[in-house]
């Protein structure tokens, strides 16, 4: 598939994640990226928050269960829960986590006659790099949610949390992937971040890895490798995921009679880097690897244009360095919509 490609169809999204009012993630990012690309999107927004967390200071509250499920009874009353896909990010705390669910499985039981009409896409966001920064509660409540969902997009840490399998090497990894298929039967699994010393994957590199699993659950699997940018950067995970929805409708179209199958699961006979999985994970990556780019080459000019600006008000302190730093790294999307609609940079899957 061409990076031009063919424009989504009609998509109508439910996005349940976290929104800030300033700066880019959760919801602010995917309402942006979906819409961008074509998608009607209806936003279920899970906090509200000054900005997001990275700054280590910000104002603002989080929804209660009740809320959510109020918010979706009131679309429910005016005919307006007609999704195809569904999106959920950050959901704060178990309890919201199982209303969560319970939208996404009343959705899924609606569209049981007809087999490929709603697809819910779930991003269990529930720590990074060895730490949970949710409840421990929490990981229970999503994995009695896992076996609803058709695609998950798991970082590395969460991959182990949820699949029981310490991620050492490629090897461990594929075995993480099979457990999860095999235990929750999730039909499409892509871990976002690998981080670990791999042949073919020097230092300075990352890689996704995902799979697509047969009619008998054998995981199927393939990986991108792709450059790290050397700084951290917050609302990827969010970007990934928005894109993913977008992309995987968009490949799975391009195949005819695939989006009327259960979960948008190919046959058996489908290559692995033809799977529409592989074909959509290298045109997110492609945008990724263009966005993040464009805010590392914008980071010095807006560290510049902050201080310039707060002449007076800066007091030099390791803190406000920290606040500047991270203003500086917000991800630079509404500036450079051409790098999600049709990137130029291109990634290839490679079978594992």
């Amino acid at each position: 598939m061409s990076n031009s490609g063919p424009a989504v169809p009609v998509t109508r999204v439910l996005a349940v994640a976290s929104h800030v009012v300033s700066g880019y993630v959760g919801n602010k990012i995917a309402v942006f990226v979906l819409q961008s690309l074509g998608c009607d999107v209806a936003a279920l927004n899970t906090v509200q928050f000054s900005n997001h967390t990275g700054y280590k200071q910000f104002k603002g509250t989080k929804v209660s269960a009740q809320e959510i499920t109020d918010l979706f009874d009131g679309l429910k009353q005016s005919y307006l829960d007609d999704f195809d896909m569904m999106l959920s990010g950050y959901i704060p705390g178990a309890e919201a986590v199982a209303a969560v669910g319970d939208i996404a499985r009343e959705l899924k039981e609606k569209s049981r006659s007809t087999p490929g009409s709603f697809f819910w896409v779930l991003d269990p966001v529930m720590g990074d790099n060895g730490k949970l920064y949710v409840a421990e509660e929490v990981v229970p409540a999503y994995k009695s949610l896992l076996q609803y969902a058709d695609l998950m997009l798991p970082n590395q840490f969460e991959a182990e949390v949820l699949s029981g399998v310490q991620i050492v090497d490629m090897d461990s990894l594929a075995s993480a992937i099979q457990a999860l298929h095999d235990t929750y039967r999730i039909p499409h699994i892509v871990i976002t971040s690998v981080k670990f010393p791999a042949p073919g994957q020097p230092s300075p590199q990352l890689s996704v890895v995902g799979s697509s699993m047969s009619s008998d659950g054998r995981a199927r699997l393939f990986k991108i490798v792709f450059p790290a940018i050397d700084c951290y950067f917050s609302g990827t995970g969010d970007m990934f995921a928005a894109l993913m929805v977008v992309r995987m409708r968009e490949a799975v179209t391009a195949v005819p009679g695939l989006g009327a199958r259960a979960s948008w699961l190919s046959g058996d006979d489908t290559a692995t880097l033809d799977l529409p999985l592989a074909r959509a994970a290298e045109k997110v990556l492609a945008s990724m690897h263009e966005v993040l780019s464009r805010t590392s080459e914008a980071m010095k000019d807006i560290v510049e244009q902050t201080i310039d600006g707060q002449v007076g008000k800066l007091d030099g302190s390791e803190k406000m360095g920290h606040l500047v730093q991270t203003k500086a790294a917000e991800l630079q999307l509404v500036r450079h919509p051409e790098c999600l609609r049709s990137p130029t940079v291109e990634f290839k899957a490679k079978v594992m």
